[in-house]
C-alpha cells in the first residue's frame, strides 16, 4: 500500500494501509454486528434527533465562480545526482550513469575527463567508439494552484516546485505566463509563486471556519494534466498524521483527486477554500477515495508569512518531547494518556529558562488541551517568537503552571543536533540481573546504567527495551549502579503506581518508556 504525493511519482508505504485493509475482512462478522444493532431497543432519552439535510442541487455555479482563479502549474527541473555520458557502439546507442562522488574522492577526476561535472569531456573517438558530453537530465513536471490576490500571488505545494529551474503558470483560458518562486516551506509542504504584471487576476479567500466532517468539497485541479477537473465529496476526517510529513493536522477528503493535483484547492460550498490537495493514499498511485488536504488556517498563516518575507519563523521551546502512552500516564499518576512528555531540555532554550525540567509533561498551552507530542510541535511553531505562552503541567502527580516566552526556531541546527550520537561506550564492570527482566553494567561511557541482556517474555521485553539501551532515571531519580536501579522500583511500588516511569537513552536519543512491575522477574 502506498500513499502518494499528487504531481509526481514520489510513493511513501505505509504500514498503517495494510492494517486498514486487514480491518475491513470479515465481512460476515460486520453483518452479524450491523443486525444485532439493527434489533438493539433504543430508549427515548437515547434518540438522536438528526437536522433535515438539504443536498446541493449541484456545483455549476460555484464551479463557474471559482474556476478562473484555478490554475496548473508546470515546472522544469533536472534531477540531481551524477552525469551522464552516451556511448554509440556498432550502431547500438548505450547510456551510462556517473556515479555522484563528492569533492576528493579519487575517482572524481577519472570521471570528470568525460564531462561529469563541468569537465572537458571527450570529443569524437577513434575506432568503433564515440563518446559524447553528458546530457543534462531535464524533466517536467505538472501540478495545480490557485490564486490568492488580484497582483498575482498563487499557492501550490513545495513538493510541486521543489528543484525547479522554470515555472510557469497555465490559466483557466490556456494563457501561459512566467512565474517565480516567492517561498517554500517544507515542513507543512507549501509554496508560493508570482507572475509578474497582474493587477486583476480573480482570486479566491480562504474560509474562516473550520472545515467540519461531513462537510461538502469541491476539489478543482490538474490531475495527469488534465486541467479545469472538477471533482466532489465530502470531508472525511480532521487531524489525520501521514507518514512521510513532518505536519500531522490534514484533512481527509473522499473528493477523487490524482497525480497533478498537488497544489489544487478544495472548495466549500460558499466557494472558499478550506485546504489544499496534497497527498493520496493509494494502492496503485491512483484514487481509491481517501485525498488529504492541509487545512485553509495553515495554509493561510504559511502563505502570508512567505509573501512577507519569503520564509516561514516559527516559534521555539527548545524541548525534546514524545507521546504520553498509557504506561506513562500510569508510571506518574495520570488519569488519562494525553499530552507532550519532555525527553530532555535544551540548556539555555526557553523552555529551560520557564523551568521545564526532563519528565514533565505537558498537557496544554494557554489554557488549550495538548493532546500528544504532535499537536504541542505545531502549537508552539504556529506561534511567532517572543510571543509569552502559559504552560500546564504534570509533575511529581500534580498540576502545575509555568510561563515561557518563545524564541525563534533554527531548524538547521535542530537537525544537526539530531544527527549527533556519541561515542559507543567501553564497557567493562561484571553486568547484575536485575528483578524486571534487565541485566545493567554501570555505564563506563558516561551516566546511567547500560542494559546487557533483556529476558525474554518479561515486561522489559514487551516494551521494547534493547541491548544498547541506557537507563538514565527511573521515576526522575539518576540511576549509576545496579542496586540504586532495584532502589528507584522499590520506590515506585511504595507509591502504589503500577508502572516505572524510566528514562533511557538510544543512539543518542532519549525517551521515557513505563515499565510495568507487576509479574516481572
Amino acid at each position: 500500500m502506498r500513499s502518494t504525493f499528487l504531481n509526481r511519482t514520489r510513493k511513501w508505504i505505509g504500514a498503517s494501509a495494510l492494517a486498514i485493509l486487514v480491518g475491513l475482512g470479515g465481512g460476515s462478522a460486520f453483518v452479524a454486528a450491523s443486525s444485532q444493532m439493527a434489533t438493539a431497543q433504543v430508549t427515548p432519552a437515547a434518540q438522536i434527533n438528526v437536522p433535515t439535510v438539504n443536498e446541493p442541487g449541484g456545483f455549476a455555479d460555484l464551479v463557474d465562480a471559482v474556476s478562473p482563479a484555478v490554475v496548473s502549474i508546470v515546472v522544469e527541473a533536472q534531477e540531481q545526482g551524477g552525469g551522464q555520458m552516451q556511448f554509440r557502439q556498432n550502431g547500438n546507442e548505450f547510456n551510462f550513469q556517473f556515479p555522484d562522488l563528492p569533492d576528493g574522492n579519487p575517482l572524481k577526476r577519472f570521471f570528470d575527463q568525460f564531462g561529469q561535472n563541468g569537465g572537458p569531456g571527450a570529443q569524437g573517438g577513434q575506432g568503433n567508439g564515440q563518446q559524447d558530453r553528458p546530457m543534462a537530465r531535464k524533466y517536467l513536471a505538472t501540478g495545480s494552484g490557485f490564486a490568492i490576490s488580484a497582483d498575482g500571488y498563487f499557492v501550490t505545494n513545495n513538493h510541486v516546485v521543489e528543484g525547479a529551474t522554470k515555472v510557469t503558470v497555465v490559466f483557466d483560458n490556456g494563457d501561459e505566463k512566467p512565474a517565480t518562486i516567492v517561498g517554500t516551506d517544507e515542513k507543512t509542504d507549501l509554496a508560493v509563486v508570482k507572475v509578474d504584471g497582474l493587477t486583476d487576476m480573480p482570486f479566491v479567500k480562504f474560509a474562516t471556519d473550520e472545515a467540519r466532517v461531513g462537510d461538502w468539497v469541491v476539489a478543482i485541479g490538474n490531475p495527469f494534466g488534465l486541467s479545469n477537473t472538477v471533482t466532489a465529496g465530502i470531508v472525511s476526517a480532521r487531524g489525520r498524521d501521514i507518514q512521510g510529513s513532518s505536519y500531522g493536522d490534514f484533512l481527509q477528503i473522499d473528493a477523487a483527486v490524482n497525480t497533478g493535483n498537488s497544489g489544487g484547492p478544495a472548495f466549500n460550498l460558499k466557494g472558499e477554500v478550506v485546504g489544499v490537495n496534497t497527498a493520496i493514499f493509494s494502492p496503485n498511485g491512483g484514487n481509491v477515495g481517501i485525498a488529504f488536504a492541509i487545512p485553509a488556517s495553515v495554509v493561510q498563516q504559511i502563505t502570508t508569512s512567505l509573501i512577507d518575507s519569503g520564509t516561514v519563523v516559527r516559534g521555539f521551546l527548545g524541548v525534546n518531547i514524545q507521546d504520553v502512552n498509557r504506561d506513562i500516564a500510569d508510571s506518574v499518576g495520570l488519569k488519562e494518556a494525553h499530552g507532550a512528555l519532555v525527553a530532555s531540555v535544551g540548556e539555555g532554550s526557553p523552555g529551560g529558562m520557564a523551568g521545564l525540567n526532563s519528565g514533565d509533561i505537558i498537557t496544554a498551552v494557554d489554557g488549550d488541551p495538548i493532546d500528544n507530542a504532535l499537536d504541542l510541535t505545531r502549537t508552539i511553531q504556529s506561534k511567532a517568537p517572543g510571543t509569552k505562552v502559559e504552560l500546564t503541567v504534570w509533575r511529581n502527580q500534580a498540576e502545575t503552571k509555568l510561563s515561557a516566552t518563545l524564541g525563534k526556531l533554527d531548524e538547521k541546527a535542530v537537525a544537526q543536533e539530531e544527527q549527533q550520537t556519541p561515542p559507543p561506550a567501553d564497557v567493562t564492570p561484571a553486568p547484575e540481573p536485575s528483578s524486571v527482566g534487565l541485566t545493567v553494567v554501570p555505564n563506563a561511557g558516561g551516566e546511567g546504567l547500560l542494559v546487557q541482556d533483556v529476558k525474554p517474555d518479561t515486561p522489559a521485553a514487551d516494551k521494547g527495551f534493547a541491548t544498547g539501551d541506557v537507563i538514565l532515571q527511573v521515576d526522575n531519580k539518576d540511576v549509576k549502579t545496579a542496586a540504586e536501579f532495584e532502589a528507584a522500583l522499590q520506590g515506585v511500588k511504595d507509591k502504589g503506581l503500577p508502572t516505572a516511569l524510566v528514562k533511557a537513552e538510544r543512539n543518542g536519543q532519549v525517551r521515557f518508556l513505563g515499565l510495568p512491575l507487576a509479574a516481572s522477574n
